[in-house]
């Protein structure tokens, strides 16, 4: 009787400079990796490649390091045949042949079936963004049949929803604004928090998004972090 073998796959995106110690540990686990881009760093991808073979493709936010890599792939990992770009709004038009369809971008998990194709988006392992569960999947394939599974990872340690403000919305801009000029000044995540009666984790996520968006207003950082789901209600 021949013994089942299945292969593990690790499907992350968004990585942002983050590569969690629990991420690594599942990714001991993975014959290969791919990764759906926003990588932030030479340094993260080099730890990638010590663990198991990657396969990447370039985010909107990898900027001059990461000008070799390639904007879209397409490969075949054990009888899969898969498509990968970072953002799915730049995905080539025709499909035809694809098994699975990886991107990122959003930092939201989406899982699904369109059109006999399977999409995922991993979402953000990384860094999180205020509100959204920290995610990455994995795609078992079994050897004999070809047929594969896609498991969701939340690594979320504390699936409660916090507000971290408690604010009311017409102020918020004029929050962001104060947080953008302390931390300009060179002052200390906690003593924003402390000063603004606001969670560190708020604070944290505003100083990202302005260093690794050159330009964004506290408008622009508002939108980015769909700020909605802050509000006390």
């Amino acid at each position: 009787m021949f013994k089942k073998v299945t292969h593990k796959i690790a499907v992350l995106s968004d990585t942002h400079g983050l590569l969690r110690p629990e991420v690594k540990e599942i990714l001991t686990g993975c014959e290969v990796i791919l990764h759906g881009g926003d990588i932030n760093s030479q340094r993260i991808l080099d730890e990638l490649k010590e663990i198991a073979p990657v396969h990447v493709v370039r985010g909107n936010n990898d900027k001059e390091w990461a000008e070799k890599l390639p904007i879209e792939m397409e490969l075949t990992l054990f009888g899969i045949h898969i498509y990968m770009v970072h953002n799915k709004k730049h995905r080539k038009q025709n499909l035809d042949g694809v098994d699975l369809f990886v991107y990122g971008h959003s930092h939201k998990y989406e899982e699904k079936k369109e059109e006999g194709i399977f999409l995922l988006n991993p979402g953000s392992c990384g860094p999180r963004r205020f509100g959204q569960p920290v995610t990455m999947a994995l795609l078992k394939i079994e050897e004999s049949t070809g047929a594969f599974q896609i498991e969701k990872i939340d690594l979320t340690k504390d699936k409660e929803k916090k507000h971290a403000l408690r604010v009311a919305e017409g102020s918020l801009k004029h929050v962001v604004e104060i947080i953008i000029r302390e931390m300009r000044a060179g002052r200390k995540v906690e003593l924003i928090a402390k000063r603004l009666g606001v969670e560190c984790e708020f604070v944290e996520q505003v100083c990202r998004i302005y260093v690794t968006h050159p330009g964004v207003d506290a408008q622009g950082i508002i939108d980015k972090m769909e700020v909605s789901a802050l509000f006390d209600r």
